[in-house]
């Protein structure tokens, strides 16, 4: 699962540039012999038989923050748009790659205007926007000309150095943890499912757009009565998610989540033996909240691994990871109930 989940990682897939990790899942899951297909925004689905005509959706996205090209200045500099809601301050000083359409891509480092403290008396009190964030080329370019030569231009995509490390601890530090840490964990999850006799036929839907708002609210299958968001759960002040459990989320900014689907979650970690935390995200929106606000008649809910920093260096533990697998396991082999 972690070596899954480096290799995801180090797949660059700002949403809107996710053909290559989804063609990854895609190869994964065909290597298991699971039945896969492309939906047009470019999402995966996946299907494992069950006994059931009534069956049961796991999501989790292969998409994450990115940039594009907003402008390109007369330095050979460049400013950026942000894809997908973060700090500037969360990728100041990160290398990056600028995907020109035509050719290799360009590396770079994202940096302030004002960075070097010898030069600019205001570096420190600056407030980091999107006027004096830039990306410094690592390129002999000196003007816009310059970096047109290059194959630039607006529009292009531009991704952010994962820096994936595992510790000895047992500790994952990386970008875009959201959310292919829950992308991992399905695919190890699968190996599992695979010939499995399951009651409910369990599909999957990898998206691509769920960090700008509308991932997993098409293409879902009509039997779908229960729709399981997989994502990470938010740390910090007020919170009670770790990374050392599974996160079931009760509530975020979308409203409710089902409570019948929390309560059997929680039952299914009591008589597992499952670490869990149940918790309440003030400013959060998943692929499950999307299905609903699109009309999907279905039963949602949320459940991930716990993630410290979200949306910036990002941090989780291995057996947060291990505990929303077993939750996962165990919910896919229960028989459905009535929803109460």
């Amino acid at each position: 699962m972690i070596n899954t989940l480096k290799q995801l990682v180090e797949i660059p897939s700002p949403s809107g540039m996710t053909d290559e990790a989804i063609g990854f899942v895609e190869q994964e899951l065909t290597n298991l012999g699971v039945a896969t297909k492309r939906l047009n925004k470019g999402a995966l689905l996946a299907t494992f038989d069950g006994k059931s005509d009534r069956a049961r959706l796991l999501t989790a996205h292969v998409d994450t923050l990115g940039a594009m090209v907003k402008e390109i200045l007369p330095s050979g500099r460049l400013r950026l748009t942000q894809v997908g809601g973060y700090a500037w301050t969360a990728i100041e000083g990160e290398n990056c790659l600028v995907h020109a359409e035509a050719g290799e891509p360009v590396e770079g480092t994202i940096l302030i205007h004002q960075s070097s403290v010898h030069v600019y008396k205001d570096t420190n009190s600056a407030e980091r926007t999107a006027s004096n964030i830039e990306v410094r080329l690592d390129a002999d370019v000196h003007s816009a000309e310059d970096v047109r030569a290059l194959g630039i231009e607006v529009g292009d995509f531009v991704s952010f150095d994962p820096r994936f490390r595992q510790t000895n601890a047992g500790y994952i530090k990386s970008r875009h943890l959201d959310d292919k840490a829950s992308v991992a964990i399905l695919l190890d999850l699968a190996k599992d499912l695979v010939g499995a006799d399951l009651p409910h036929p369990v599909h999957y839907l990898i998206s691509n757009y769920e960090e700008v708002g509308f991932g997993g609210n098409a293409g879902i299958p009509e039997a779908v009565i229960e729709y399981i968001a997989v994502d990470m759960g938010a740390l910090g002040d007020g919170q009670h998610s770790d990374e050392y459990t599974v996160s079931i989320c009760a509530k975020d900014s979308s409203g409710p989540y089902d409570l019948g689907l929390r309560r059997q979650f929680t039952a299914l970690c009591r008589e597992h033996g499952i670490a869990h935390k149940v918790d309440i995200y003030p400013y959060y929106g998943s692929d499950a909240s999307a299905a609903i606000s699109a009309g999907y008649d279905v039963r949602h809910a949320l459940l991930g691994p716990g993630i410290e920093s979200s949306h910036s260096y990002e941090r989780t533990h291995t057996k947060s990871l291990e505990a929303t697998r077993e939750l996962l396991y165990h919910y896919v082999l229960t028989t459905m109930g009535d929803g109460r």
